[in-house]
């Protein structure tokens, strides 16, 4: 097998079709199925379903392993373009929707000054979505809502931010500037689904003092969430930087002292390890979350930022 039929393999996985694979990769669909049938044969096994489409259980296996193997050719050359003070290479980054709105502008920012040979992709998701798929090594690292129970990555908390109700100035509770769960508990909110990291969160506090809060309309997507709040079609629970300090609107933020606050983390494989421009990123990383954090309204960083039993 060469490196040119894993590569293939992989983007079949990632693109879903041969034809989507060959416009990834630049080349005719023929040379795409060349590839992949040299490579079964060599195997003796069917990597592709042509029938249904996707990948078969082998080729599952394969591909998890062509990642690995891509993954540290990747990271072989940026470490021998990384010799010395400079830093070269390419690293993947997963963020939340509302991290990324306050801290990738200076994130990205400190990181061209510092490192201008470091090139970042970054995708954007929520933690149900990214953590997979940097296990999978789709992804070097990933910045995500703690906490995390995966045995295969280790995790780096970096703040904590409040969870906030956030309602339009023409809802009955912007005259407030705090409110109890109890309250809440008659009230129809706006919340992320079942089973996603924020709402186990939010159920859990609510459970904690009695109340059972009451859906108005779920909604995966902190970001949908909020915009619906600011729209005014009603109250929404979500993380305090969903709103950047530079907004201004017809909304109100109203605090929820029984919430808990959010942890966001930076989460990463525990092997392979990454490679010195993922490394790098985390350095910078810190560097951002240290001196600007605390400027983000509801944000909290350094010793005082996770309180004993309000930490995850």
């Amino acid at each position: 097998m060469d490196l040119r039929q894993l590569t293939t393999l992989v983007a079949i996985a990632d693109h879903g079709s041969f034809s989507a694979a060959a416009r990834a990769l630049y080349t005719v669909q023929s040379n795409v199925s060349s590839h992949i049938a040299r490579l079964e044969k060599e195997l003796g096994v069917v990597l592709v379903d042509r029938q249904r489409g996707g990948l078969t259980d082998d080729g599952v296996v394969v591909v998890e392993k062509a990642r690995r193997v891509l993954h540290e050719l990747d990271d072989i050359t940026a470490e021998m373009a990384s010799r010395g003070d400079e830093v070269r290479g390419d690293t993947r980054l997963g963020v939340l929707g509302t991290t990324a709105r306050w801290l990738l502008p200076q994130l990205l920012t400190h990181l061209s000054r510092q490192h201008p040979g470091v090139h970042v992709t970054v995708h954007e998701g929520n933690t149900t979505n990214l953590i997979p798929r940097l296990v999978a090594q789709q992804l070097d690292a990933a910045i995500v809502h703690l906490p995390v129970d995966d045995p295969e990555v280790t995790v780096d908390p970096l703040f904590a931010e409040d969870l906030v109700l956030l309602v339009h100035s023409k809802h009955h509770l912007s005259t407030c500037e705090q409110v109890s769960l109890a309250e809440l508990g008659t009230e129809p909110l706006m919340l992320p689904p079942r089973g996603t990291a924020l709402r186990r969160v939010i159920d859990r506090a609510a459970g904690g003092v009695g109340v059972e809060l009451q859906p108005q309309v779920e909604i995966d997507g902190v970001r949908l969430l909020t915009s619906l709040a600011f729209e005014g079609y009603g109250a929404a629970i979500v993380p305090a930087t969903s709103v950047p300090r530079w907004l201004r609107g017809d909304f109100k933020r109203v605090a929820v002292p029984e919430l808990p606050r959010r942890v966001v983390g930076w989460v990463q494989r525990r092997r392979p390890t990454p490679g010195t421009p993922t490394r790098a990123l985390q350095t910078v990383l810190r560097e951002v979350v240290a001196t600007q954090g605390a400027k983000q309204p509801g944000v909290y960083v350094g010793a005082e930022a996770f309180p004993l039993g309000r930490s995850l």
